[in-house]
Protein backbone atom coordinates (compact mmCIF):
# COMPACT_ATOMS: atom_id res chain seq x y z
CA UNK A 1 0.00 0.00 0.00
CA UNK A 2 1.40 3.42 -0.83
CA UNK A 3 0.56 6.38 1.34
CA UNK A 4 -0.37 8.75 -0.96
CA UNK A 5 -3.01 6.05 -2.43
CA UNK A 6 -4.14 5.47 1.33
CA UNK A 7 -4.64 9.53 2.03
CA UNK A 8 -6.40 9.82 -1.61
CA UNK A 9 -8.68 7.00 -0.99
CA UNK A 10 -7.32 5.01 -4.20
CA UNK A 11 -5.70 1.98 -1.89
CA UNK A 12 -7.44 -1.47 -2.50
CA UNK A 13 -4.94 -3.16 -0.18
CA UNK A 14 -4.75 -1.74 3.30
CA UNK A 15 -4.87 -5.11 4.83
CA UNK A 16 -1.67 -5.93 3.34
CA UNK A 17 -0.37 -3.08 5.78
CA UNK A 18 -2.60 -2.36 8.93
CA UNK A 19 -3.51 -5.38 10.75
CA UNK A 20 -1.40 -8.25 12.47
CA UNK A 21 0.68 -9.92 10.35
CA UNK A 22 2.81 -12.68 12.12
CA UNK A 23 6.13 -13.51 10.96
CA UNK A 24 9.75 -15.33 11.42
CA UNK A 25 10.63 -12.23 13.51
CA UNK A 26 7.17 -11.94 15.90
CA UNK A 27 3.74 -10.20 14.89
CA UNK A 28 3.87 -6.88 13.29
CA UNK A 29 0.86 -4.60 14.40
CA UNK A 30 -0.33 -1.64 12.57
CA UNK A 31 -3.33 0.40 13.18
CA UNK A 32 -4.65 3.85 12.19
CA UNK A 33 -5.18 6.32 14.70
CA UNK A 34 -4.31 9.96 13.72
CA UNK A 35 -5.59 11.56 16.54
CA UNK A 36 -4.63 9.20 19.27
CA UNK A 37 -2.34 10.55 22.02
CA UNK A 38 -1.17 6.62 22.38
CA UNK A 39 -1.79 3.37 21.50
CA UNK A 40 -0.54 0.33 22.78
CA UNK A 41 -0.77 -3.29 21.79
CA UNK A 42 -2.27 -5.42 24.79
CA UNK A 43 -1.82 -9.27 24.61
CA UNK A 44 -0.93 -12.39 26.87
CA UNK A 45 2.35 -11.16 26.08
CA UNK A 46 2.08 -8.05 27.42
CA UNK A 47 -1.01 -7.42 29.36
CA UNK A 48 0.20 -3.98 30.57
CA UNK A 49 0.85 -3.00 26.73
CA UNK A 50 3.23 -2.74 24.54
CA UNK A 51 4.00 1.02 23.01
CA UNK A 52 3.72 1.65 19.48
CA UNK A 53 5.02 4.19 18.06
CA UNK A 54 4.16 6.45 14.77
CA UNK A 55 4.84 5.13 11.55
CA UNK A 56 7.25 7.34 9.73
CA UNK A 57 6.04 6.52 5.94
CA UNK A 58 2.60 6.61 6.38
CA UNK A 59 0.40 9.26 8.41
CA UNK A 60 -2.01 8.82 11.04
CA UNK A 61 -0.69 4.69 11.71
CA UNK A 62 0.78 3.69 14.79
CA UNK A 63 3.18 0.44 14.54
CA UNK A 64 5.37 -2.00 16.49
CA UNK A 65 6.79 -5.74 16.15
CA UNK A 66 6.33 -8.11 18.99
CA UNK A 67 8.73 -10.90 19.45
CA UNK A 68 7.03 -12.60 21.46
CA UNK A 69 3.43 -12.14 19.56
CA UNK A 70 2.20 -15.50 18.04
CA UNK A 71 -0.62 -16.42 15.96
CA UNK A 72 -3.69 -17.63 17.94
CA UNK A 73 -2.99 -15.24 20.38
CA UNK A 74 -5.86 -13.05 21.00
CA UNK A 75 -4.91 -8.91 21.39
CA UNK A 76 -6.39 -5.44 21.38
CA UNK A 77 -5.41 -1.97 21.21
CA UNK A 78 -5.63 0.32 23.85
CA UNK A 79 -5.95 3.78 22.51
CA UNK A 80 -5.72 7.23 24.39
CA UNK A 81 -7.32 9.21 22.96
CA UNK A 82 -7.37 12.87 21.58
CA UNK A 83 -10.11 13.69 24.53
CA UNK A 84 -8.01 11.89 27.20
CA UNK A 85 -10.21 8.83 26.69
CA UNK A 86 -8.63 5.70 27.03
CA UNK A 87 -10.52 3.01 25.82
CA UNK A 88 -9.79 -0.78 24.28
CA UNK A 89 -10.67 -1.49 20.41
CA UNK A 90 -10.64 -4.63 18.96
CA UNK A 91 -7.92 -3.96 15.43
CA UNK A 92 -10.02 -2.85 12.51
CA UNK A 93 -8.36 -4.80 10.00
CA UNK A 94 -8.06 -7.90 12.54
CA UNK A 95 -8.13 -10.64 10.27
CA UNK A 96 -10.11 -13.22 13.18
CA UNK A 97 -11.56 -12.66 16.43
CA UNK A 98 -12.70 -14.39 19.71
CA UNK A 99 -16.56 -15.00 20.50
CA UNK A 100 -18.63 -12.60 21.04
CA UNK A 101 -19.13 -10.71 24.14
CA UNK A 102 -15.03 -10.68 24.24
CA UNK A 103 -14.12 -7.99 21.52
CA UNK A 104 -10.60 -9.33 20.94
CA UNK A 105 -8.46 -9.46 17.98
CA UNK A 106 -7.03 -13.30 17.60
CA UNK A 107 -3.17 -12.90 15.54
CA UNK A 108 -4.30 -14.81 12.43
CA UNK A 109 -2.60 -13.29 9.09
CA UNK A 110 -3.73 -13.24 5.76
CA UNK A 111 -5.68 -16.90 5.26
CA UNK A 112 -3.56 -19.68 5.20
CA UNK A 113 -5.16 -22.27 2.77
CA UNK A 114 -4.26 -24.03 -0.76
CA UNK A 115 -7.34 -23.56 -2.76
CA UNK A 116 -7.85 -26.30 -5.07
CA UNK A 117 -10.25 -24.46 -7.39
CA UNK A 118 -8.29 -23.35 -10.05
CA UNK A 119 -10.87 -24.62 -12.65
CA UNK A 120 -13.63 -22.82 -11.40
CA UNK A 121 -12.05 -19.72 -10.97
CA UNK A 122 -10.70 -19.60 -15.12
CA UNK A 123 -14.20 -20.60 -15.94
CA UNK A 124 -15.86 -18.45 -13.92
CA UNK A 125 -18.40 -15.49 -15.29
CA UNK A 126 -20.72 -12.73 -13.81
CA UNK A 127 -23.60 -15.55 -15.49
CA UNK A 128 -25.07 -12.62 -18.05
CA UNK A 129 -25.85 -15.80 -20.40
CA UNK A 130 -25.92 -18.68 -18.14
CA UNK A 131 -28.16 -19.81 -15.29
CA UNK A 132 -28.06 -17.95 -12.06
CA UNK A 133 -30.32 -19.09 -9.54
CA UNK A 134 -29.02 -18.24 -5.65
CA UNK A 135 -30.36 -19.67 -2.00
CA UNK A 136 -29.88 -17.23 0.12
CA UNK A 137 -29.20 -18.43 3.75
CA UNK A 138 -27.91 -17.39 7.54
CA UNK A 139 -25.47 -19.83 8.33
CA UNK A 140 -26.34 -20.03 11.92
CA UNK A 141 -29.96 -21.05 11.56
CA UNK A 142 -29.64 -23.56 8.08
CA UNK A 143 -29.31 -26.17 9.95
CA UNK A 144 -28.22 -27.06 13.70
CA UNK A 145 -26.90 -30.00 15.64
CA UNK A 146 -28.80 -31.96 17.69
CA UNK A 147 -27.65 -30.21 21.01
CA UNK A 148 -28.79 -26.88 19.37
CA UNK A 149 -25.10 -25.88 18.70
CA UNK A 150 -24.10 -23.99 15.00
CA UNK A 151 -22.86 -25.93 12.34
CA UNK A 152 -19.00 -24.94 11.70
CA UNK A 153 -17.76 -23.76 8.44
CA UNK A 154 -16.37 -27.50 7.82
CA UNK A 155 -20.24 -29.22 8.07
CA UNK A 156 -21.61 -26.56 5.78
CA UNK A 157 -18.69 -27.68 3.61
CA UNK A 158 -19.90 -30.91 3.80
CA UNK A 159 -23.72 -30.79 3.25
CA UNK A 160 -24.36 -27.58 1.72
CA UNK A 161 -23.50 -28.10 -1.99
CA UNK A 162 -24.61 -31.20 -2.65
CA UNK A 163 -27.53 -29.86 -1.50
CA UNK A 164 -27.95 -27.01 -3.09
CA UNK A 165 -26.86 -29.30 -6.58
CA UNK A 166 -29.97 -31.16 -5.94
CA UNK A 167 -32.68 -28.49 -5.87
CA UNK A 168 -31.01 -26.59 -9.15
CA UNK A 169 -29.10 -24.11 -7.47
CA UNK A 170 -26.24 -22.44 -9.06
CA UNK A 171 -24.85 -19.74 -5.62
CA UNK A 172 -25.13 -19.76 -2.09
CA UNK A 173 -25.36 -16.00 -0.64
CA UNK A 174 -24.49 -15.76 3.00
CA UNK A 175 -25.95 -13.18 4.95
CA UNK A 176 -22.94 -11.30 6.31
CA UNK A 177 -19.95 -13.64 7.77
CA UNK A 178 -17.70 -10.63 9.06
CA UNK A 179 -17.70 -11.10 12.83
CA UNK A 180 -20.35 -8.89 14.61
CA UNK A 181 -21.57 -8.69 18.44
CA UNK A 182 -25.37 -9.34 17.98
CA UNK A 183 -26.69 -12.67 16.77
CA UNK A 184 -30.29 -10.69 16.29
CA UNK A 185 -28.64 -8.04 13.67
CA UNK A 186 -28.01 -11.30 11.61
CA UNK A 187 -24.06 -9.74 10.59
CA UNK A 188 -25.31 -6.13 9.33
CA UNK A 189 -23.57 -4.06 12.41
CA UNK A 190 -19.74 -5.23 12.24
CA UNK A 191 -16.88 -5.11 14.50
CA UNK A 192 -14.57 -7.07 12.77
CA UNK A 193 -15.19 -6.18 8.49
CA UNK A 194 -11.85 -8.55 8.44
CA UNK A 195 -12.92 -11.15 10.49
CA UNK A 196 -14.43 -14.08 9.12
CA UNK A 197 -17.24 -14.49 12.05
CA UNK A 198 -15.72 -17.51 14.76
CA UNK A 199 -18.98 -18.87 15.14
CA UNK A 200 -18.59 -21.49 12.80
CA UNK A 201 -14.35 -22.03 12.77
CA UNK A 202 -11.67 -19.94 11.46
CA UNK A 203 -10.99 -18.06 7.99
CA UNK A 204 -8.94 -21.23 7.01
CA UNK A 205 -12.22 -23.03 7.84
CA UNK A 206 -14.16 -20.52 5.46
CA UNK A 207 -11.71 -21.23 2.66
CA UNK A 208 -12.13 -24.71 2.66
CA UNK A 209 -16.39 -24.10 2.25
CA UNK A 210 -15.66 -21.88 -0.44
CA UNK A 211 -13.38 -24.03 -2.25
CA UNK A 212 -15.86 -27.24 -1.42
CA UNK A 213 -18.88 -25.36 -3.15
CA UNK A 214 -16.55 -24.16 -5.75
CA UNK A 215 -15.51 -28.03 -6.92
CA UNK A 216 -18.77 -29.18 -7.03
CA UNK A 217 -19.85 -26.61 -8.80
CA UNK A 218 -21.33 -23.76 -6.92
CA UNK A 219 -20.83 -20.25 -6.85
CA UNK A 220 -20.48 -18.56 -2.93
CA UNK A 221 -21.92 -14.44 -3.01
CA UNK A 222 -20.74 -13.30 0.79
CA UNK A 223 -23.43 -10.21 1.86
CA UNK A 224 -21.16 -6.99 2.21
CA UNK A 225 -22.00 -3.93 4.55
CA UNK A 226 -20.02 -0.83 3.29
CA UNK A 227 -22.57 1.96 4.47
CA UNK A 228 -22.27 1.78 8.66
CA UNK A 229 -20.92 -0.23 11.31
CA UNK A 230 -21.99 -1.10 15.13
CA UNK A 231 -21.94 1.21 17.87
CA UNK A 232 -20.05 -0.85 20.14
CA UNK A 233 -17.33 0.64 22.77
CA UNK A 234 -14.70 -1.87 21.22
CA UNK A 235 -15.20 -1.26 17.68
CA UNK A 236 -14.74 1.53 15.44
CA UNK A 237 -16.76 4.30 16.89
CA UNK A 238 -14.63 7.60 18.19
CA UNK A 239 -11.44 5.09 17.78
CA UNK A 240 -8.78 7.54 18.39
CA UNK A 241 -11.23 9.71 20.58
CA UNK A 242 -12.43 11.69 17.72
CA UNK A 243 -15.27 10.93 15.16
CA UNK A 244 -12.87 8.95 12.48
CA UNK A 245 -14.87 6.38 10.81
CA UNK A 246 -18.19 8.24 11.23
CA UNK A 247 -19.77 11.16 10.79
CA UNK A 248 -19.49 14.37 13.08
CA UNK A 249 -22.66 15.35 12.49
CA UNK A 250 -25.47 13.00 14.56
CA UNK A 251 -28.10 13.39 11.74
CA UNK A 252 -26.04 12.42 9.35
CA UNK A 253 -23.74 10.11 11.53
CA UNK A 254 -26.13 7.64 12.81
CA UNK A 255 -27.96 5.35 10.46
CA UNK A 256 -31.73 4.22 10.91
CA UNK A 257 -30.73 1.00 12.20
CA UNK A 258 -28.88 2.78 15.27
CA UNK A 259 -25.52 2.12 13.98
CA UNK A 260 -22.65 4.32 12.34
CA UNK A 261 -22.77 5.98 9.29
CA UNK A 262 -19.28 5.41 7.14
CA UNK A 263 -17.49 8.94 6.32
CA UNK A 264 -16.87 8.10 2.75
CA UNK A 265 -15.82 11.56 2.06
CA UNK A 266 -12.44 10.70 4.00
CA UNK A 267 -9.47 9.13 1.89
CA UNK A 268 -9.01 6.63 4.37
CA UNK A 269 -12.01 5.83 5.09
CA UNK A 270 -12.52 4.67 1.40
CA UNK A 271 -9.45 2.62 1.45
CA UNK A 272 -10.53 0.57 4.46
CA UNK A 273 -13.80 0.11 2.70
CA UNK A 274 -12.86 -0.88 -0.74
CA UNK A 275 -9.75 -2.78 0.55
CA UNK A 276 -12.07 -4.86 2.66
CA UNK A 277 -14.45 -6.06 -0.64
CA UNK A 278 -11.21 -6.38 -2.01
CA UNK A 279 -9.98 -9.20 0.75
CA UNK A 280 -13.17 -11.03 0.57
CA UNK A 281 -12.86 -11.23 -3.27
CA UNK A 282 -9.06 -12.11 -3.19
CA UNK A 283 -8.18 -14.15 -0.39
CA UNK A 284 -11.75 -16.06 -0.08
CA UNK A 285 -12.50 -16.16 -3.95
CA UNK A 286 -15.83 -15.68 -3.07
CA UNK A 287 -17.76 -15.38 -6.40
CA UNK A 288 -19.40 -12.09 -5.87
CA UNK A 289 -20.42 -9.17 -3.08
CA UNK A 290 -23.88 -8.55 -2.64
CA UNK A 291 -24.31 -4.59 -1.53
CA UNK A 292 -26.03 -3.91 1.64
CA UNK A 293 -28.36 -0.84 1.73
CA UNK A 294 -26.73 1.17 -1.70
CA UNK A 295 -29.87 3.75 -1.50
CA UNK A 296 -28.06 5.43 0.96
CA UNK A 297 -24.90 5.59 -0.95
CA UNK A 298 -26.65 7.30 -3.23
CA UNK A 299 -28.81 9.53 -1.62
CA UNK A 300 -28.23 11.62 1.95
CA UNK A 301 -29.89 8.57 4.49
CA UNK A 302 -31.28 6.82 1.53
CA UNK A 303 -33.63 9.15 1.02
CA UNK A 304 -34.11 10.71 -2.53
CA UNK A 305 -35.98 13.93 -1.01
CA UNK A 306 -32.67 14.90 0.93
CA UNK A 307 -30.94 14.46 -2.79
CA UNK A 308 -28.11 12.86 -4.37
CA UNK A 309 -25.13 12.33 -1.74
CA UNK A 310 -22.36 13.34 -4.40
CA UNK A 311 -19.53 12.49 -2.11
CA UNK A 312 -21.05 8.61 -1.32
CA UNK A 313 -21.82 8.81 -5.01
CA UNK A 314 -18.71 8.94 -6.26
CA UNK A 315 -16.94 6.86 -3.50
CA UNK A 316 -18.94 3.83 -4.82
CA UNK A 317 -18.22 4.72 -8.45
CA UNK A 318 -14.66 4.87 -7.50
CA UNK A 319 -14.88 1.27 -5.77
CA UNK A 320 -17.13 -0.70 -7.93
CA UNK A 321 -14.30 0.27 -10.66
CA UNK A 322 -11.62 -0.83 -9.21
CA UNK A 323 -13.13 -3.84 -8.22
CA UNK A 324 -14.38 -4.82 -11.74
CA UNK A 325 -10.63 -4.37 -12.68
CA UNK A 326 -9.17 -6.46 -10.38
CA UNK A 327 -11.81 -9.33 -10.71
CA UNK A 328 -13.01 -9.17 -13.81
CA UNK A 329 -15.15 -12.36 -13.35
CA UNK A 330 -16.94 -11.83 -9.37
CA UNK A 331 -19.83 -10.32 -9.67
CA UNK A 332 -21.48 -7.22 -8.06
CA UNK A 333 -24.92 -6.81 -6.59
CA UNK A 334 -26.60 -3.75 -5.18
CA UNK A 335 -29.87 -4.13 -2.97
CA UNK A 336 -31.45 -0.83 -3.90
CA UNK A 337 -34.64 0.26 -3.71
CA UNK A 338 -34.51 3.51 -5.93
CA UNK A 339 -35.26 4.31 -9.27
CA UNK A 340 -32.02 5.95 -9.72
CA UNK A 341 -30.96 5.30 -13.10
CA UNK A 342 -27.80 3.03 -14.69
CA UNK A 343 -26.96 1.02 -11.54
CA UNK A 344 -25.79 -1.53 -13.18
CA UNK A 345 -24.34 0.04 -15.81
CA UNK A 346 -20.07 0.44 -16.28
CA UNK A 347 -18.70 3.76 -14.53
CA UNK A 348 -17.10 4.34 -17.66
CA UNK A 349 -20.48 4.84 -19.46
CA UNK A 350 -21.85 7.00 -16.37
CA UNK A 351 -23.19 3.98 -14.58
CA UNK A 352 -22.45 2.66 -10.93
CA UNK A 353 -20.45 0.10 -11.92
CA UNK A 354 -22.61 -3.12 -10.50
CA UNK A 355 -23.26 -6.00 -12.81
CA UNK A 356 -26.95 -6.54 -11.03
CA UNK A 357 -29.22 -4.93 -9.07
CA UNK A 358 -32.30 -6.78 -7.10
CA UNK A 359 -35.69 -5.73 -8.65
CA UNK A 360 -37.62 -4.54 -5.18
CA UNK A 361 -40.28 -3.27 -7.43
CA UNK A 362 -41.13 -6.36 -8.76
CA UNK A 363 -40.82 -8.21 -5.49
CA UNK A 364 -43.30 -5.83 -3.80
CA UNK A 365 -45.56 -5.77 -6.89
CA UNK A 366 -46.04 -9.87 -7.05
CA UNK A 367 -46.23 -10.33 -3.81
CA UNK A 368 -49.21 -7.75 -3.30
CA UNK A 369 -50.47 -9.15 -6.00
CA UNK A 370 -50.54 -13.00 -4.53
CA UNK A 371 -51.87 -11.67 -1.08
CA UNK A 372 -54.86 -10.36 -2.61
CA UNK A 373 -58.28 -11.91 -3.56
CA UNK A 374 -59.15 -13.85 -6.83
CA UNK A 375 -61.77 -11.31 -6.84
CA UNK A 376 -59.17 -8.15 -6.08
CA UNK A 377 -56.76 -9.89 -8.50
CA UNK A 378 -59.19 -9.88 -11.45
CA UNK A 379 -58.95 -5.81 -11.04
CA UNK A 380 -55.47 -5.47 -10.69
CA UNK A 381 -53.66 -7.52 -13.82
CA UNK A 382 -50.59 -4.59 -13.84
CA UNK A 383 -49.04 -6.25 -10.72
CA UNK A 384 -48.13 -8.49 -12.96
CA UNK A 385 -47.21 -6.54 -16.21
CA UNK A 386 -45.70 -3.50 -15.13
CA UNK A 387 -42.19 -4.85 -14.42
CA UNK A 388 -41.97 -5.42 -18.37
CA UNK A 389 -42.35 -2.18 -18.44
CA UNK A 390 -38.89 -0.78 -17.18
CA UNK A 391 -37.57 -4.51 -17.23
CA UNK A 392 -34.58 -3.69 -19.51
CA UNK A 393 -33.61 -0.74 -17.90
CA UNK A 394 -31.07 -2.67 -15.61
CA UNK A 395 -29.46 -6.51 -15.46
CA UNK A 396 -31.73 -7.81 -12.46
CA UNK A 397 -32.48 -10.13 -9.83
CA UNK A 398 -35.76 -11.32 -8.70
CA UNK A 399 -35.41 -11.65 -4.96
CA UNK A 400 -37.79 -13.18 -2.18
CA UNK A 401 -34.98 -12.65 0.50
CA UNK A 402 -34.50 -12.66 3.98
CA UNK A 403 -36.58 -9.66 4.45
CA UNK A 404 -39.19 -10.93 3.45
CA UNK A 405 -39.68 -13.97 5.59
CA UNK A 406 -39.02 -12.15 9.13
CA UNK A 407 -40.45 -9.01 11.45
CA UNK A 408 -43.89 -9.36 11.07
CA UNK A 409 -44.47 -9.89 7.08
CA UNK A 410 -44.80 -13.37 6.84
CA UNK A 411 -42.73 -16.31 4.56
CA UNK A 412 -43.37 -16.05 0.96
CA UNK A 413 -45.82 -19.36 1.35
CA UNK A 414 -47.84 -17.86 4.51
CA UNK A 415 -47.83 -14.23 2.29
CA UNK A 416 -50.72 -16.55 -0.43
CA UNK A 417 -54.38 -15.74 -0.23
CA UNK A 418 -56.38 -18.00 1.84
CA UNK A 419 -56.00 -20.87 4.17
CA UNK A 420 -53.57 -23.78 4.66
CA UNK A 421 -54.29 -25.71 1.65
CA UNK A 422 -55.19 -23.30 -0.78
CA UNK A 423 -51.74 -21.57 -0.10
CA UNK A 424 -49.79 -24.76 -1.57
CA UNK A 425 -51.03 -24.08 -5.32
CA UNK A 426 -50.86 -20.63 -5.38
CA UNK A 427 -47.01 -20.95 -4.18
CA UNK A 428 -46.38 -23.63 -6.91
CA UNK A 429 -47.97 -21.41 -9.30
CA UNK A 430 -45.70 -18.22 -7.83
CA UNK A 431 -42.83 -19.92 -7.83
CA UNK A 432 -43.19 -21.13 -11.99
CA UNK A 433 -43.99 -17.47 -12.48
CA UNK A 434 -40.73 -16.30 -11.06
CA UNK A 435 -38.74 -18.86 -13.01
CA UNK A 436 -40.68 -17.94 -16.12
CA UNK A 437 -40.65 -13.60 -15.86
CA UNK A 438 -36.93 -12.77 -17.31
CA UNK A 439 -34.25 -11.76 -14.75
CA UNK A 440 -31.96 -13.96 -12.38
CA UNK A 441 -33.48 -15.41 -9.11
CA UNK A 442 -32.92 -15.13 -5.50
CA UNK A 443 -34.62 -17.44 -2.78
CA UNK A 444 -34.45 -17.65 0.84
CA UNK A 445 -33.79 -20.90 2.92
CA UNK A 446 -36.62 -22.27 3.80
CA UNK A 447 -38.98 -21.07 0.95
CA UNK A 448 -38.39 -24.19 -1.00
CA UNK A 449 -40.07 -26.51 1.18
CA UNK A 450 -42.91 -24.33 2.07
CA UNK A 451 -41.87 -22.71 5.52
CA UNK A 452 -44.81 -21.19 7.24
CA UNK A 453 -42.89 -19.93 10.39
CA UNK A 454 -41.14 -16.60 9.97
CA UNK A 455 -37.55 -16.70 10.19
CA UNK A 456 -35.84 -16.67 13.81
CA UNK A 457 -32.08 -16.35 13.67
CA UNK A 458 -31.75 -18.41 16.96
CA UNK A 459 -33.66 -21.62 15.53
CA UNK A 460 -32.90 -23.82 12.40
CA UNK A 461 -35.31 -24.38 9.47
CA UNK A 462 -38.01 -26.84 9.86
CA UNK A 463 -36.83 -29.16 8.22
CA UNK A 464 -39.48 -31.92 9.64
CA UNK A 465 -42.10 -30.47 7.74
CA UNK A 466 -41.04 -32.69 5.43
CA UNK A 467 -43.01 -35.37 6.75
CA UNK A 468 -46.21 -33.56 5.75
CA UNK A 469 -47.15 -34.67 2.15
CA UNK A 470 -48.35 -30.46 1.24
CA UNK A 471 -44.24 -29.80 2.30
CA UNK A 472 -43.18 -32.34 0.34
CA UNK A 473 -44.64 -32.01 -2.53
CA UNK A 474 -43.70 -28.35 -3.19
CA UNK A 475 -39.95 -28.87 -2.43
CA UNK A 476 -40.29 -32.07 -4.88
CA UNK A 477 -41.72 -29.35 -7.62
CA UNK A 478 -38.95 -26.59 -6.61
CA UNK A 479 -36.68 -29.48 -7.23
CA UNK A 480 -38.11 -30.07 -10.25
CA UNK A 481 -38.25 -26.33 -11.10
CA UNK A 482 -34.94 -25.87 -10.62
CA UNK A 483 -33.56 -28.64 -13.08
CA UNK A 484 -35.46 -27.03 -15.89
CA UNK A 485 -34.48 -23.86 -15.29
CA UNK A 486 -30.74 -25.01 -15.49
CA UNK A 487 -31.48 -27.11 -18.05
CA UNK A 488 -33.02 -24.82 -20.18
CA UNK A 489 -31.44 -21.82 -22.17
CA UNK A 490 -34.57 -20.00 -23.02
CA UNK A 491 -34.84 -19.19 -19.04
CA UNK A 492 -31.39 -17.16 -19.15
CA UNK A 493 -29.47 -16.95 -22.54
CA UNK A 494 -29.92 -13.66 -23.70
CA UNK A 495 -32.68 -12.42 -21.25
CA UNK A 496 -31.80 -8.84 -21.71
CA UNK A 497 -33.14 -9.04 -25.45
CA UNK A 498 -36.79 -7.69 -25.97
CA UNK A 499 -36.89 -9.83 -28.94
CA UNK A 500 -36.87 -13.10 -26.68
CA UNK A 501 -40.07 -12.29 -24.79
CA UNK A 502 -43.39 -11.84 -25.02
CA UNK A 503 -46.70 -11.92 -23.62
CA UNK A 504 -49.06 -14.23 -25.06
CA UNK A 505 -51.94 -13.30 -22.37
CA UNK A 506 -52.30 -10.67 -19.94
CA UNK A 507 -55.76 -11.67 -18.14
CA UNK A 508 -57.22 -10.61 -21.71
CA UNK A 509 -60.12 -12.38 -20.46
CA UNK A 510 -60.58 -10.66 -17.05
CA UNK A 511 -60.19 -14.43 -15.31
CA UNK A 512 -56.92 -14.36 -13.75
CA UNK A 513 -54.97 -15.54 -16.78
CA UNK A 514 -51.47 -14.95 -17.81
CA UNK A 515 -48.96 -16.43 -20.51
CA UNK A 516 -45.79 -15.76 -21.62
CA UNK A 517 -42.94 -17.19 -24.03
CA UNK A 518 -39.22 -17.21 -23.90
CA UNK A 519 -36.90 -17.74 -26.65
CA UNK A 520 -32.68 -18.30 -26.08
CA UNK A 521 -30.62 -19.95 -28.71
CA UNK A 522 -31.15 -23.63 -27.98
CA UNK A 523 -34.51 -23.88 -26.95
CA UNK A 524 -37.85 -22.02 -26.57
CA UNK A 525 -40.92 -22.68 -23.35
CA UNK A 526 -43.77 -20.68 -22.75
CA UNK A 527 -45.63 -20.61 -19.40
CA UNK A 528 -49.82 -20.32 -18.96
CA UNK A 529 -51.40 -19.47 -15.75
CA UNK A 530 -54.46 -19.52 -14.02
CA UNK A 531 -53.77 -17.13 -10.50
CA UNK A 532 -58.06 -17.31 -10.32
CA UNK A 533 -60.43 -19.75 -7.72
CA UNK A 534 -62.29 -21.74 -10.93
CA UNK A 535 -60.40 -23.47 -13.70
CA UNK A 536 -60.20 -21.67 -16.94
CA UNK A 537 -59.75 -21.59 -20.84
CA UNK A 538 -56.94 -20.20 -22.03
CA UNK A 539 -56.26 -19.57 -25.71
CA UNK A 540 -52.63 -18.44 -27.02
CA UNK A 541 -51.49 -17.48 -30.33
CA UNK A 542 -48.00 -18.94 -30.63
CA UNK A 543 -45.74 -17.75 -33.15
CA UNK A 544 -46.68 -19.57 -35.98
CA UNK A 545 -46.86 -23.62 -36.97
CA UNK A 546 -44.92 -26.40 -34.41
CA UNK A 547 -45.92 -28.96 -31.77
CA UNK A 548 -45.59 -28.21 -28.31
CA UNK A 549 -44.29 -30.59 -25.42
CA UNK A 550 -45.60 -30.31 -21.47
CA UNK A 551 -42.85 -30.21 -19.12
CA UNK A 552 -44.68 -29.33 -15.81
CA UNK A 553 -47.77 -28.84 -14.44
CA UNK A 554 -48.10 -27.12 -11.02
CA UNK A 555 -51.28 -29.25 -10.47
CA UNK A 556 -49.89 -32.83 -10.83
CA UNK A 557 -50.34 -35.05 -7.91
CA UNK A 558 -46.86 -35.45 -7.51
CA UNK A 559 -46.86 -32.18 -6.45
CA UNK A 560 -49.61 -31.82 -3.72
CA UNK A 561 -51.94 -30.97 -6.45
CA UNK A 562 -55.57 -32.69 -8.26
CA UNK A 563 -53.93 -33.46 -11.58
CA UNK A 564 -52.64 -36.79 -12.45
CA UNK A 565 -48.95 -36.78 -14.27
CA UNK A 566 -49.30 -38.31 -17.67
CA UNK A 567 -47.05 -41.46 -17.87
CA UNK A 568 -46.12 -40.79 -21.78
CA UNK A 569 -45.21 -36.92 -22.85
CA UNK A 570 -48.27 -35.06 -23.45
CA UNK A 571 -47.22 -32.57 -26.89
CA UNK A 572 -49.85 -30.67 -29.13
CA UNK A 573 -49.56 -30.07 -32.62
CA UNK A 574 -50.18 -26.12 -33.61
CA UNK A 575 -51.15 -25.68 -37.01
CA UNK A 576 -49.78 -22.55 -39.39
CA UNK A 577 -52.67 -20.26 -37.09
CA UNK A 578 -50.62 -20.79 -34.18
CA UNK A 579 -53.84 -21.37 -31.91
CA UNK A 580 -53.46 -23.33 -28.77
CA UNK A 581 -55.87 -23.45 -25.79
CA UNK A 582 -54.82 -24.87 -22.51
CA UNK A 583 -57.00 -25.69 -19.71
CA UNK A 584 -55.86 -24.68 -16.79
CA UNK A 585 -56.68 -26.02 -13.15
CA UNK A 586 -57.23 -23.03 -10.51
CA UNK A 587 -54.30 -21.27 -9.15
CA UNK A 588 -52.36 -23.56 -11.53
CA UNK A 589 -49.55 -23.05 -14.32
CA UNK A 590 -48.13 -25.05 -16.88
CA UNK A 591 -44.76 -24.89 -18.47
CA UNK A 592 -44.36 -25.83 -22.06
CA UNK A 593 -41.20 -26.44 -24.89
CA UNK A 594 -42.34 -25.09 -28.03
CA UNK A 595 -40.49 -25.72 -31.23
CA UNK A 596 -41.59 -24.00 -34.29
CA UNK A 597 -41.70 -25.61 -37.63
CA UNK A 598 -38.66 -24.29 -40.07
Amino acid sequence: MQAMDFYTGHAFDAYTVLGAHPGPEGTRFAVWAPSAQKVEVVGDWAPDGAAMARDTEISGVWSCLCPEAEKGMPYFYRVTGADGSVTDHCDPCGFAMTLRPDGCSIIAGLPDYAFTDGAWMAARTKNFDSPLNIYELHAASWRRHPDGSWYTYDDLAAELPGYLLENGYTHAEFLPLAEHPFDGSWGYQITGFYAPTSRYGTPEGLCRLIDACHNAGIGVILDFVPVHFAVDDYGLRRFDGTALYEYPAGDVGASEWGSCNFMHSRGEIRCFVQSCADYWLRCFHADGLRMDAVSRLIYWQGDPARGVNGTTLEFLKGMNAGLQARHPTAMLIAEDSTAYPKVTAPVEYGGLGFDYKWDLGWMHDTLDYFQKSPQERRQNPNLLTFSMVYNYQEHYILPFSHDENVHGKATILQKMNGGYDGKFPQGRALYLYMMAHPGKKLDFMGNEFGQLREWDESRPQDWELFRFPNHDGFYHFRQELGRLYRQLDAFWDGELDPDNFAWLDCDSAGNGTFALIRHGRQSCVFAAFCFGDAPARCPLTLPGQGWAELLLDTDWQCFGGGSPRPQQPQTAAVDASGRLALELAPFSGQLWRWQPRL
